[in-house]
């Protein structure tokens, strides 16, 4: 009698059972069950088309992990993955056992090979896992209700500001103020549906030890055309005074905030009934008097603690600056609380994040505003040297970072609106305007306190002429392109 030989071919099940984990469906085959294996090919490929689909570029990728709703959903898909995994490498392993493996193996083999397998089955499910969490906590975390909040829009109502901050007074070009009123955004539609422009209020709050309330140092609105991704951005010092209030704002005589503008922050909080609105007074304060000094509605806002920027470039290694200058700052504000002396020599400089927090933030040797290049500066650095890998393997503490140092008013239903936007703005292409002195300078106060009081009319012209026409702006006003105000080390590109 002659036995038939087993047309199968002999597979150790281990070795089946990883092939399957890897690619179900080539288990099958290498143990001869080639009809289950083309059905399993037939799914990895539906599988494989339907994620190549969602990710079919930046642009959706980005938008898919700034949507809470698809965050869940690839929660879902990841754990229904790896249930298809686990079974396709068991039944390539039970497949395999039946014509039996060549050999006895021992209990310590076996068990190197489970864990082994449990790594290769495992691990990318667990680490997708995280990474989709953390981004899903970071979300809701930060970012504001579904519900847009209303922006602040400008009239052209004119007052004056007064220099004593008692009586108001009326001059030829003296600042104006205009009334506000509210432009609430339709809820599901476009972030910037019926807006010409979409102008988004950057804070830097400086904050920490030793110091009361939040200043905001940093007043920086970006200003962005849906329809052609022309982006300006509008600088604002600290040291203006008697800044023109909205309409229904304020309990000075002046009918404007009379004191240094980056203090708005605590006055709302110190006095709220004086900055009604639709948000916390101080939020009112802030994006009302940006409003009214720029002539433009401010539609949302975004505070960054400059302290937590510590944490952030720590997190990411450091960041490569180039200094021009011999930096000598005799009375330094350290984040301890202390005072002392901080130095910084010309050249090029690995920064962790208090040096570079240090560099953007001492104005003491020149002024404000050499201060606000630097910031802008330190961003930049920090934009152009991440890379991806240091973000994924720094992702949860970043996240951290961002959850204990920002707050926003942009809702989470924006951001996959405000991604799609990214392929329209042409980085190389930003007009930046800074309203510094002695342009927009109009008079000193006269009660000899700091501060200057600035030429409102002016600075509206000018947003309105950089708005309409930013190439003309750029010619007629002498405008930086946002890539020559920070110096290049000598022999650089």
């Amino acid at each position: 009698m002659t036995t038939r030989p087993d047309p199968r071919p002999t597979v150790h099940p281990f070795l089946a059972a990883f092939a399957s984990a890897v690619i179900p469906g080539l288990g099958q085959f290498l143990v001869g069950d080639r009809r289950k294996a083309v059905r399993l090919y037939v799914v990895d490929a539906v599988i494989v088309a339907i994620i190549a689909f969602f990710f079919r570029d930046k642009v959706a990728a980005l938008t898919a992990f700034v949507r809470p709703t698809s965050l869940a959903a690839m929660m879902v898909v990841n754990i229904l993955l790896l249930a298809y995994r686990l079974w396709a490498a068991d039944d390539a392993y039970r497949t395999a056992s039946r014509t039996g493996p060549a050999g006895a193996t021992s209990r310590a083999a076996v068990a190197a090979a489970v864990g082994a397998l449990a790594i290769v089955v495992f691990t990318p499910h667990v680490v997708f896992g995280y990474y989709d969490m953390v981004q899903y906590n970071l979300i809701t975390t930060v970012f504001g209700p579904d519900e847009p909040a209303a922006a602040p829009a400008s009239s052209t109502t004119s007052t004056t500001p007064p220099a004593d901050g008692t009586t108001v007074s009326t001059e030829p070009g003296t600042p104006t103020t205009s009334t506000t009123t509210t432009q609430p955004a339709q809820t599901g539609a476009p972030l910037w549906d019926g807006l010409d422009r979409l102008n988004i209020l950057l804070l830097g709050g400086d904050f920490g030890v030793g110091r009361t309330g939040i200043r905001t140092d940093t007043m920086i609105t970006v200003s962005i055309d849906p329809a052609t991704g022309d982006v300006a951005m509008f600088s604002i010092p600290r040291n203006w005074t008697y800044a023109p209030l909205p309409d229904g704002m304020g309990i000075w005589d002046c009918d404007c905030y009379p004191e240094l503008i980056n203090e708005l922050w605590i006055m709302g909080e110190r006095y709220p009934d004086a900055f009604p609105g639709p948000q916390e007074p101080s939020v009112n304060a802030v994006k009302g008097v940006v409003s009214e000094f720029l002539g433009i509605p401010i539609n949302y806002y975004a505070l960054v603690n400059l302290d937590g920027f510590v944490e952030l470039i720590d997190a990411l290694g450091g960041v490569d600056i180039y200094v021009p200058e011999r930096i000598v700052d005799d009375a330094y504000p350290y984040l301890d609380g202390t005072i002392g002396e901080l130095v910084i020599e010309p050249g090029e400089h690995k920064m962790n994040g208090e040096q570079a927090l240090a560099y953007a933030r001492t104005r003491h040797q020149d002024s404000d505003y050499f201060r606000m290049n630097r910031q802008r500066c330190v961003l930049e650095a920090v934009l152009d040297q991440t890379e991806p890998t240091d973000l994924l393997l720094n992702f949860g503490r970043l996240a951290d970072v961002v959850k204990n140092t920002v707050q926003t008013d942009i809702p989470i239903d924006a951001l996959p609106q405000l991604v799609e936007l990214l392929p329209k703005i042409d980085r190389d292409n930003i007009v930046s305007v800074r309203f510094i002195p002695p342009e927009y300078h109009l008079k000193f106060r006269d009660d000899g306190k700091p501060g200057r009081i600035a030429n409102i009319d002016l600075v509206h012209e000018h947003v309105q002429l950089v708005l309409e026409d930013p190439d003309r702006a750029v010619t007629e006003l002498g405008l930086d392109n946002l890539n020559n105000v920070c110096p290049k080390p000598p022999g650089s590109s």
